[in-house]
């Protein structure tokens, strides 16, 4: 379908605006992630964490304030934190509230609904985040590990205590940690502009496409724009696109803030639901969860959300 040179301006600016606001909170939350991969001391998250297993799992949901990582690498740290011994409650936890539970994403949030409840969008996207999260480690604290994690992740667990326990017993002089800070400092940056660069990429893609959308010269954009008119699919359907286009969530607010025709609920859902699952962290949880609960964990996040989204609108409206 060929476009109008008016459509292809309009299109243009919607593109550029969208981008130009992310990709600064993009790259303000890589480097955080790659600075947390590489100067983070192993067992240092665990030291926040109470005996309870419980308050742990509770706690674990707030440590995203603390040690802010996007979806896009909370996974590969959770593997890591895993397989040296953190509770696999509090690691789940913290992987699917950290990339929402962090002040570059509340800042982020709170940055794209200028005018639009700002402050309710981003208090709701914090809480709803926070207790979904909460409910799924409290589920599964009480499964067994073989039903969570995949057998090769279990088994590396023991080696790789054994190997930090080995490690931290040689000991090391001050000279060695001199030496090292440089070289430290550059891989945290590459770790960091490697993120950059792949969240940009799905970022970019995603620009494109609500941009589209917003201009009605995509496919389907009026198809879409019907279903925001219904108030128990327009959740759904958010839901559905934020899976699709896999967006960081310390830039998927741009977007969503642009999605006018659809109702408040339903972009919280977009906000919440997206960070926990979408295509890319399907694969990433293929790494350390066992399919089975992936499905069941999509499925449960899915309607859970889409609920608990237009049930909170609902109180908001209801507000004086």
């Amino acid at each position: 379908m060929r476009m109008s040179p008016d459509s292809q301006q309009d299109f243009a600016l919607a593109f550029l605006g969208i981008l130009f606001e992310g990709v600064p909170f993009i790259l303000l939350g890589t480097l955080a992630s790659g600075f947390i991969d590489v100067f983070l001391p192993p067992g240092m998250m665990e030291r926040f964490l109470p005996k309870n297993r419980i308050a742990a799992v509770f706690m674990a949901g707030l440590l995203g304030a603390v040690f802010p990582v996007c979806e896009c690498a909370v996974v590969p740290v959770i593997r890591r934190l895993v397989k040296k011994g953190l509770p696999v409650s509090c690691a789940l936890t913290y992987m699917l509230a950290a990339p929402i539970v962090n002040p570059i994403t509340a800042l982020s949030t709170w940055k794209a609904f200028q005018g639009q409840q700002e402050w309710m969008m981003t208090s709701s996207r914090l809480l709803l985040g926070y207790f979904m999260a909460v409910g799924v480690g409290l589920i599964a604290a009480r499964m067994p590990l073989s039903s969570i994690l995949k057998p090769k992740v279990l088994s590396a667990g023991d080696a790789e205590a054994k190997s930090h326990e080995h490690q931290h017993g040689d000991g090391c002089c001050g000279h060695v940690h001199t030496g090292e800070k440089p070289d430290r400092l550059l891989a945290s940056l590459r770790s960091g502009m490697k993120d950059f660069v792949d969240v940009g990429v799905y970022f970019t893609i995603g620009v494109a496409m609500t941009a589209m959308f917003n201009t009605g010269i995509a496919p389907g954009a009026q198809w879409l724009d019907g279903l925001a008119k219904n108030p128990t699919i327009a959740p759904a359907a958010l839901m559905a696109l934020a899976f699709i286009l896999s967006l960081c969530s310390t830039s998927d607010a741009f977007i969503a803030a642009t999605l006018d025709k659809f109702p408040w609920g339903a972009k919280l859902a977009f906000l919440t639901f997206g960070p926990m699952m979408d295509v890319k962290l399907l694969f990433l949880y293929q790494t350390v969860l066992k399919k089975r609960f992936i499905l069941a964990l999509a499925v449960g996040l899915f309607l859970a959300i889409g609920a608990l989204s237009m049930l909170w609108q609902n109180l908001a409206v209801s507000l004086p």
